[in-house]
Protein backbone atom coordinates (compact mmCIF):
# COMPACT_ATOMS: atom_id res chain seq x y z
CA UNK A 1 0.00 0.00 0.00
CA UNK A 2 1.41 3.35 -1.39
CA UNK A 3 0.97 6.37 1.40
CA UNK A 4 0.61 9.72 -0.15
CA UNK A 5 3.01 12.10 1.55
CA UNK A 6 0.74 14.81 3.96
CA UNK A 7 3.36 17.82 5.08
CA UNK A 8 1.37 19.06 8.54
CA UNK A 9 4.12 22.38 8.28
CA UNK A 10 2.65 23.53 5.18
CA UNK A 11 -1.36 23.48 6.80
CA UNK A 12 -2.98 25.94 8.98
CA UNK A 13 -5.60 25.37 11.20
CA UNK A 14 -7.07 28.47 11.94
CA UNK A 15 -10.17 29.01 14.62
CA UNK A 16 -12.46 31.33 12.69
CA UNK A 17 -16.00 31.06 11.02
CA UNK A 18 -16.84 29.14 8.30
CA UNK A 19 -17.45 31.60 5.39
CA UNK A 20 -20.57 31.22 3.00
CA UNK A 21 -18.14 29.67 0.23
CA UNK A 22 -16.97 27.27 2.31
CA UNK A 23 -20.06 25.88 3.25
CA UNK A 24 -20.94 25.38 0.07
CA UNK A 25 -17.92 23.80 -0.70
CA UNK A 26 -18.32 21.40 2.37
CA UNK A 27 -22.23 20.56 0.62
CA UNK A 28 -20.64 20.20 -2.74
CA UNK A 29 -18.28 17.57 -0.90
CA UNK A 30 -20.78 15.39 0.41
CA UNK A 31 -22.64 15.52 -2.17
CA UNK A 32 -19.92 14.11 -3.98
CA UNK A 33 -19.42 11.48 -1.31
CA UNK A 34 -23.03 10.35 -1.63
CA UNK A 35 -22.58 9.88 -5.92
CA UNK A 36 -19.48 7.97 -5.11
CA UNK A 37 -21.10 5.49 -2.61
CA UNK A 38 -24.23 5.47 -4.85
CA UNK A 39 -26.41 7.34 -3.34
CA UNK A 40 -28.79 9.76 -4.35
CA UNK A 41 -28.59 13.66 -3.20
CA UNK A 42 -29.93 14.32 -0.30
CA UNK A 43 -32.35 17.51 0.47
CA UNK A 44 -35.30 18.51 2.58
CA UNK A 45 -38.35 20.05 2.34
CA UNK A 46 -39.47 22.32 4.64
CA UNK A 47 -43.42 21.87 5.82
CA UNK A 48 -45.27 23.99 8.13
CA UNK A 49 -48.33 24.82 10.15
CA UNK A 50 -48.80 28.30 11.70
CA UNK A 51 -51.74 28.95 14.23
CA UNK A 52 -53.30 32.68 13.68
CA UNK A 53 -55.71 34.59 16.16
CA UNK A 54 -56.41 37.18 13.71
CA UNK A 55 -53.55 38.29 12.40
CA UNK A 56 -51.49 37.14 15.49
CA UNK A 57 -49.25 34.58 15.80
CA UNK A 58 -50.09 31.68 18.21
CA UNK A 59 -48.25 28.88 17.36
CA UNK A 60 -46.48 26.52 14.90
CA UNK A 61 -45.83 22.93 13.71
CA UNK A 62 -42.60 22.72 11.33
CA UNK A 63 -40.03 20.50 10.44
CA UNK A 64 -37.65 18.81 7.30
CA UNK A 65 -38.61 16.06 5.60
CA UNK A 66 -35.78 14.60 3.96
CA UNK A 67 -35.48 13.39 -0.24
CA UNK A 68 -33.09 11.26 -1.87
CA UNK A 69 -33.81 11.80 -5.26
CA UNK A 70 -37.69 12.68 -5.98
CA UNK A 71 -38.66 10.47 -3.45
CA UNK A 72 -38.99 10.94 0.33
CA UNK A 73 -36.20 9.12 2.50
CA UNK A 74 -39.34 7.88 5.42
CA UNK A 75 -38.61 10.06 8.12
CA UNK A 76 -39.67 13.60 9.01
CA UNK A 77 -37.73 15.85 11.83
CA UNK A 78 -39.66 18.16 13.26
CA UNK A 79 -37.80 21.25 14.40
CA UNK A 80 -40.74 23.33 15.79
CA UNK A 81 -43.91 22.69 17.54
CA UNK A 82 -44.81 25.79 19.36
CA UNK A 83 -47.68 27.28 21.45
CA UNK A 84 -48.14 30.88 23.13
CA UNK A 85 -48.19 30.11 26.89
CA UNK A 86 -51.66 31.58 27.21
CA UNK A 87 -52.51 29.35 24.43
CA UNK A 88 -51.36 26.03 25.86
CA UNK A 89 -53.28 23.43 27.22
CA UNK A 90 -56.43 23.67 24.81
CA UNK A 91 -55.56 21.32 22.48
CA UNK A 92 -54.15 23.68 20.06
CA UNK A 93 -50.47 21.97 20.05
CA UNK A 94 -52.25 18.77 19.62
CA UNK A 95 -54.64 20.05 16.50
CA UNK A 96 -50.78 21.83 14.90
CA UNK A 97 -49.21 18.45 15.59
CA UNK A 98 -51.94 16.10 14.04
CA UNK A 99 -51.84 18.52 10.73
CA UNK A 100 -48.34 18.35 10.20
CA UNK A 101 -48.19 14.56 10.79
CA UNK A 102 -51.64 13.81 8.27
CA UNK A 103 -49.51 16.54 5.71
CA UNK A 104 -46.13 14.52 5.53
CA UNK A 105 -47.94 11.02 6.00
CA UNK A 106 -49.61 12.23 2.52
CA UNK A 107 -46.01 12.51 0.86
CA UNK A 108 -44.92 9.56 1.82
CA UNK A 109 -43.05 9.99 4.91
CA UNK A 110 -43.17 6.98 7.42
CA UNK A 111 -41.76 8.45 10.84
CA UNK A 112 -40.93 11.41 12.62
CA UNK A 113 -38.25 12.48 15.46
CA UNK A 114 -37.84 15.34 16.97
CA UNK A 115 -35.68 16.37 20.22
CA UNK A 116 -37.48 17.34 23.52
CA UNK A 117 -37.22 18.20 27.21
CA UNK A 118 -39.19 19.01 30.27
CA UNK A 119 -41.72 16.60 31.99
CA UNK A 120 -44.54 18.85 30.12
CA UNK A 121 -43.00 18.01 27.28
CA UNK A 122 -42.44 14.53 27.45
CA UNK A 123 -46.07 13.21 28.72
CA UNK A 124 -47.78 15.28 26.17
CA UNK A 125 -45.92 13.83 23.42
CA UNK A 126 -46.13 10.33 24.68
CA UNK A 127 -50.21 10.81 24.98
CA UNK A 128 -49.66 10.98 21.28
CA UNK A 129 -47.80 8.26 20.41
CA UNK A 130 -44.00 8.96 20.48
CA UNK A 131 -41.40 6.71 22.01
CA UNK A 132 -37.67 7.60 23.49
CA UNK A 133 -35.00 6.71 21.13
CA UNK A 134 -32.02 8.25 22.84
CA UNK A 135 -31.45 10.59 25.87
CA UNK A 136 -28.56 12.80 26.71
CA UNK A 137 -27.78 13.50 30.28
CA UNK A 138 -26.61 16.64 31.38
CA UNK A 139 -27.81 18.89 28.35
CA UNK A 140 -28.85 21.79 29.87
CA UNK A 141 -27.31 23.91 32.74
CA UNK A 142 -29.85 22.58 35.36
CA UNK A 143 -29.11 19.08 34.86
CA UNK A 144 -31.96 17.87 32.83
CA UNK A 145 -32.01 15.57 29.43
CA UNK A 146 -32.55 16.16 25.84
CA UNK A 147 -34.75 13.42 24.86
CA UNK A 148 -35.07 12.11 21.63
CA UNK A 149 -38.34 10.68 20.48
CA UNK A 150 -39.40 9.21 17.24
CA UNK A 151 -43.07 7.90 15.75
CA UNK A 152 -43.98 5.24 12.92
CA UNK A 153 -46.72 7.11 11.36
CA UNK A 154 -50.81 5.44 10.41
CA UNK A 155 -50.40 4.44 6.73
CA UNK A 156 -51.88 7.08 3.99
CA UNK A 157 -54.72 5.81 2.20
CA UNK A 158 -52.61 5.33 -0.77
CA UNK A 159 -50.51 2.57 1.11
CA UNK A 160 -53.83 0.77 1.96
Amino acid sequence: MIFKEFKMNEINIVNREITSEEIKRVNLGFDELSIEEGIEIERSDRFSFVALKGNSFIGCSSGLAYKNGVNYSGWFFLTDLFVEKEYRSQGLGTKLLKSIEEQITSVGVKHIWLWTSGDKALKFYRRQGYKKFAEMENWYSDGSSRVGLRKKLRKSKSDV
